[in-house]
């Protein structure tokens, strides 16, 4: 009676999915399955886990912020001054004294480089604050700087409104000067420095809570409020994401720049979630392996999935530093990352669905160096060569022109294939260029799908010759490879967990830029 009855539930779920596949432009099937988390039926089996998994889709402000693409992350605190990297919270306030500060030199600078987002580090881990706060004494409010009237969030909050690029913070949850620390009382203090930050400075586009949970003086560690916190911030500041110990964004593992070479954003996780939409996260594990990029595949572990109890889409971000430490330290001026160095981390972070956070420190008398700033230009310009012209002249699909719809450069006009699996578009170039880089874009406001393809050129002989294969699309894969000229190419999709919807497709010239050329 038993398997009767799974026989009967798993009927049933096919017919549901075989008409949402048939229909997915329905408004009510698309609030059923395009969501940002689906449960798992406890009959689900591996292959349906699969194929649901096809049907989560990031929210509103996650696929905001996935098309940011570049942030720029800017320390700069009490360690600036004290050339460390973690303060112990033991500094003086008079330490902190700035002489040139110059906040509309660092977000210019930014923006110039093709970054559209700030974060910002209002509190590092030695608890110095870098507003006139209330709650502590150990803040800009008892410095020299200013006579004490001085607030660098303020001034970078300005700044970024002043240039049109979004502002975020960085609020670290570990504070080694609070002495409330490991106390429920901190939490208190930590809301009231929420609070203060989200109400004071406008429109908050992320707000990044690093995951150092480390102890104090006297060995007190703290339990973190995060369900407390998120409910702060999505009541004062609804738009932000939450990163990276929040229910948006996740860290991808690494501080190397370099992502994982098959990087789904759905991730299968257990634990039935709290009622409250805050919440939801609090009592889901996530199962994939982000301390480890050589570990196998999540989805490759079936008796992992088969514990699962949801998908959710949890998008990973790529942080690295532009110098080997994350404050400033003169000593290593000459070790700041060339241009080449920070388009190869753009080509394996964006590029293999991730987004960039790139660290760029200010100075103790408060401007960026010459160095970093020489290395983003040269990086803007690497950047700017290479995406200034798209080859691909004409790309057909089963005899349908679709080039329309694949060089828009909008994710949102996809051309929706037919085939799951052996999907072939045919690319056509004007001329025979020196081909090196493949760009392909999913609409993953659609879901992220295809899950293995290849790139093949005819080369002079006539015959089909592979130039690169990749698992993962998502939002964005670039993939670089050994130059060939040829006027026809072949993007073979080899696997999809389900019908995959095509956004761009493109061919460029890495650092390559002539006159006449067209975008």
């Amino acid at each position: 009676m038993i398997g009767m009855l799974c026989r009967f539930h798993k009927i049933v779920k096919f017919i549901i999915f075989t008409t949402a596949f048939f229909f997915a432009g329905s408004t009510d099937l698309k609030s059923q399955y395009y969501q940002q988390m689906l449960f798992i039926d406890s009959l689900d089996s591996y292959e349906e886990i699969i194929q649901k998994s096809a049907w989560v889709v990031p929210d509103e402000r996650q696929l905001k912020w996935q098309q940011l693409e570049l942030t720029a992350f800017i320390h700069f605190g009490m360690n600036t001054f004290t050339d460390r990297e973690w303060g112990d919270g033991s500094e003086s306030p008079g330490t902190f004294n700035p002489t040139q500060i110059d906040v509309s030199q660092w977000i210019t600078t930014l923006k110039k480089s093709g970054f559209r987002q700030v974060i910002f580090t209002a509190k590092h881990h030695d608890g110095f604050c870098l507003w006139p706060t209330s709650t502590t004494k150990h803040s800009v409010k008892y410095t020299p700087w200013a006579n004490g009237e001085g607030d660098v969030v303020r001034q970078v909050a300005d700044a970024c409104w002043k240039h049109n690029i979004g502002f975020g913070i960085y609020l670290s949850p570990w504070d080694r000067n609070a002495p409330t620390y490991g106390s429920d009382a901190y939490n208190d203090l930590f809301v009231a420095q929420l609070s203060e930050l989200l109400t004071r400075y406008g429109e908050i586009a992320e707000v990044w809570l690093d995951g150092a949970n480390g102890a104090d003086a006297n060995g007190k560690k703290q339990n973190y409020d995060f369900a407390r916190w998120f409910k702060v911030i999505r009541q004062l500041q609804p738009e932000a994401t939450i990163a990276i110990m929040g229910p948006d964004i996740r860290w991808v593992g690494t501080e190397t720049g370099a992502g994982r070479e098959t990087e789904w954003s759905v991730i299968p996780a257990y634990g039935r979630p709290l009622a409250e939409e805050m919440q939801k996260y609090q009592n889901l594990k996530i199962f994939s392996p982000l301390g480890d990029l050589t570990a196998a595949s999540m989805w490759e572990n079936t008796e992992m999935l088969e514990k699962a109890t949801a998908l959710i889409w949890y998008p990973a971000e790529t942080d690295v530093s532009i110098r080997p430490g994350w404050f400033f330290h003169s000593t290593e001026n000459e070790r700041v990352k060339t241009g080449a160095e920070i388009f190869n981390i753009y080509m394996t972070s964006v590029g293999r669905n991730g987004t960039l956070l790139l660290n760029v420190p200010p100075g103790p008398e408060g401007k960026i160096h010459v160095n970093d700033s020489i290395s983003l230009a040269d990086f803007k310009l690497l950047y700017d060569h290479t995406f200034y012209r798209n080859y691909v002249d004409k790309i057909f699909y089963r005899g349908d022109n679709i080039t329309e719809s694949c060089t828009d450069r909008a994710i949102h006009t996809d051309f929706h294939l037919t085939d799951n699996d052996t999907a072939a578009v045919y690319i056509y170039t004007s001329e025979d260029e020196a081909i090196d880089l493949l760009m392909v874009q999913e609409n993953i406001a659609k879901g992220q799908r295809i899950a293995g393809f290849t790139l093949e050129c005819k080369n002079v002989s006539g015959q089909w010759e592979q130039v690169c294969k990749g698992t993962t699309i998502g939002y964005k894969r670039l993939l670089s490879f050994e130059k060939r000229k040829s006027k026809i190419w072949r993007f073979k999709i080899l696997s999809s967990r389900d019908v995959p919807n095509i956004a761009e497709i493109g061919l460029y010239r890495i650092g390559k830029k002539e006159s006449n050329q067209r975008r």
